[in-house]
């Protein structure tokens, strides 16, 4: 049997602070872990919880010289020097130190810093959990180990989370992720079911854990949570459930029935202070599809105006923030107090011309309200809708001697209009024929046409007020431009998308249009010829892109016109990720199968990516390719411009109507129109020549140029 030496421990002896030195066999060069000012409160706070190893410096001869070198408790030694310095620590005061003077100094500082097992973070969350169930604050926490209360929080958070997790946890069945994923729940029979559950799983990570323990709940970012108010919610007895690890717009509101009940009765309330506003009907509802106010005529009110006192407020206000501006003009900050000063002047005159809205009392005994939800919680009131069966019956206006729908010229029996003129000479003056009035205006209509293409301008003009009065007023009688734009409605509800930004700024745009012409159909041609150029302009495109039809009916296959609406797109170069659409599960990914999804995660992220979402089911699957496809701007097929093909412009040649006949004529052609020309008398003949070129040379160079362009 060996006989094992007996172990001696290194002596311990309190050494005056001022008889320590720091030695150049520490191994530890790299700054890491809490700070010196950190450690020297701390030290402070709690004294020295650990000896400082030390070795005793000799002299040539061997003997101790009664100095001492640390080559393990470096930064000990420094925060204890700090407090000297702070004079919060006398320099002859006695430090706790082991004193080794058996085998190396470097062998020392290594053995302590490896041999010291660092701890593992299930004790930390517990080691805060006791000290706050002793009664210590999550501040007072924080501020004994230098951390955020926050951080404190999400601590006791994990350690709150199922014990039979916690020891998953350390017998490392579970990351540190996952189980903070699991904090966003606190039932605990809950968790050890999802736990359960993802032994089953192909994939456990973080943002299932999530998913299926909040499932069934309702986000607190949803447009129904905002409207009602979180606190509002809380009050009437709902739960919330808060991500303290990631970003979580809120949390998760728990009990979906209350939070629609909630809604109801406040819509219900809402809508009451509408509907007592004197409007014939008021319709509700959390969300109306995109198009439901199509076919009705809309009724503007007029601003009610400032008062003096009110207008003069409003002057000062914008004369003060005008002075302001050019005071500190120059200046590259501005001053915190005026910062807020300018802020303070802009919302005054924001809500100085937020005029309310002032309704006569015979349109609000015709008109209607749509009352709901808009995307970012906000009450949406939609006044001033006409139904088309509240529409007054207009009158048919007494056409007097014309016939205000003649027949059509084979239709008409002359003889049943005509009279001898001897008998006209008789009984005087009598209306004109219906097939005479006919003719007349047959004569007139042609003559107008020709006119009119003589004068692009106010062919435009003529065109634009067709289209706004299709798109503008009820009754688009008032034109004899046979231009109808069709402002096509949508089939079906598609889900969200009159809380699109471009569809928000189509309505903005035409209710902007719709406040600037005049109210009667009959003084709208005026206005038009009052606007500029540029406004005519916009308001012409505004009406054309009305008019744009592209969606894809499978009852209704237009297959040209699909084609067409890709020249169009990137023509304008149309992006629908920078207009504002993203794939999401409900836009989308939810809606295709698995397959699909995984084509747009590998387009979008690469095979790999791809590769990572492929095991699992449709639900996660559709989750996960969501948080990989943002900000990708990956688009489906259906909403992708195909590039436009490089085509040269072709040089456009403006040919006289006889030479489309057959082929261009000849000189020597005895058919052709020079030599007929020549038979007849020299005369030139019809189409040698550009009329427009001969009585209006300006005409015809603009009419050379439009084309050529």
């Amino acid at each position: 049997m060996t006989k094992h030496q007996k172990i001696t421990l290194s002596a311990s002896r309190d050494i005056p602070f001022n008889k320590l030195m720091l030695s150049q066999s520490n191994v530890r060069h790299v700054k890491a872990g809490v700070s010196i000012e950190e450690l020297a409160e701390d030290i402070a706070r709690r004294t020295l919880l650990s000896s400082i190893t030390v070795r005793p410096v000799l002299d040539d001869s061997g003997a101790e010289t009664g100095m001492y070198t640390i080559p393990a408790g470096g930064r000990r030694f420094r925060a204890l020097e700090l407090l000297v310095k702070q004079k919060r620590m006398n320099k002859t005061a006695l430090v706790p130190c082991i004193v080794r003077t058996d085998g190396l100094a470097e062998e020392d500082s290594l053995a302590e810093n490896v041999q010291r097992a660092p701890l593992h973070p299930l004790d930390q969350f517990r080691a805060f959990q006791a000290m706050r169930e002793k009664g210590r604050t999550e501040e007072e926490i924080a501020a004994a180990f230098f951390v955020s209360a926050s951080v404190v929080k999400q601590r006791l958070k994990l350690a709150a989370v199922a014990p039979s997790l916690h020891d998953a946890y350390a017998e490392e069945e579970m990351t540190l992720d996952q189980l903070m994923a699991f904090t966003v729940n606190p039932d605990h029979a809950r968790q050890e079911q999802v736990w359960e559950a993802l032994q089953r799983h192909y994939s456990r990570q973080p943002y299932e854990i999530r998913r299926m323990l909040t499932e069934g709940a309702v986000r607190a970012s949803d447009k129904r949570a905002q409207f009602v108010g979180l606190d509002d919610y809380v009050e009437a007895g709902g739960e919330i459930l808060r991500d303290l690890f990631q970003q979580d717009d809120g949390g998760w509101l728990q009990d979906a029935a209350l939070l629609d009940v909630m809604v109801r009765e406040k819509l219900a309330e809402e809508a009451e202070a509408v509907r007592v506003e004197g409007w014939k009907w008021v319709d509700v509802d959390t969300e109306f599809p995109y198009g439901h106010t199509f076919g009705m005529r809309r009724i503007h009110g007029e601003a009610v105006p400032m008062t003096r006192e009110e207008a003069a407020s409003y002057q000062a206000l914008k004369a003060e923030y005008d002075a302001l501006e050019a005071e500190h003009a120059e200046a590259d900050e501005l001053p915190d107090e005026l910062d807020a000063r300018l802020g303070e002047i802009e919302e005054a005159v924001e809500a100085f011309e937020a005029r309310p809205i002032r309704y006569e009392a015979d349109d609000l005994a015709l008109a209607g309200a749509f009352v709901s939800i808009d995307s970012s919680g906000r009450l949406r009131v939609e006044r001033g809708y006409v139904r088309a069966e509240d529409e007054p019956v207009e009158e048919v206006e007494d056409v007097g001697e014309v016939a205000s729908d003649p027949m059509p010229v084979a239709d008409i029996d002359e003889t049943a209009t005509s009279a001898p003129d001897d008998e006209e000479e008789d009984e005087g003056l009598k209306p004109l024929s219906d097939r005479l009035v006919m003719e007349l205006t047959a004569h007139r209509t042609l003559a107008l046409r020709n006119a009119l293409a003589q004068d692009p301008q106010v062919a435009f003009l003529a065109a634009l007020h067709a289209m706004v009065l299709r798109l503008f007023y009820r009754y688009a009688v008032d034109s004899c431009i046979e231009i109808e734009p069709r402002n096509a409605a949508f089939g079906s509800q598609v889900p969200g998308l009159g809380d699109t930004a471009y569809a928000l700024a189509i309505d903005q745009r035409h209710g902007t249009w719709a406040r600037n012409l005049p109210k009667a159909s009959e003084d709208l041609w005026e206005a038009l010829t009052e606007f500029d150029s540029c406004s005519r302009e916009a308001l012409f495109a505004h009406c054309v892109a009305m008019s744009v039809n592209a969606v894809h009916d499978p009852y209704q296959r237009r297959p040209r016109a699909i084609a067409h609406a890709d020249v169009l797109a990137g023509t304008v170069g149309l992006d629908m990720a920078k207009a504002g659409w993203t794939a999401t599960g409900d836009s989308y990914l939810g809606r295709v199968t698995k397959a699909r999804i995984l084509e747009a995660v590998r387009e979008a992220k690469g095979e790999d990516a791809a590769d990572r979402i492929a095991g699992l089911k449709k639900a996660e699957m559709v989750t996960a390719a969501e948080d990989l496809l943002v900000g990708t701007g990956w688009l489906p097929d259906p909403l992708r411009a195909p590039p436009l093909p490089e085509v040269d412009a072709p040089e456009i040649e403006l040919i006289d109507d006889a030479d489309t006949a057959e082929g261009e004529p000849s000189e020597d052609d005895p058919d052709s129109s020079e030599a007929q020309s020549a038979e007849d008398g020299g005369e030139p003949a019809i189409g040698d020549s550009d009329p427009m070129e001969e009585d209006d040379p300006v005409a015809g160079d603009a009419f050379a140029r439009t084309a050529a362009e």
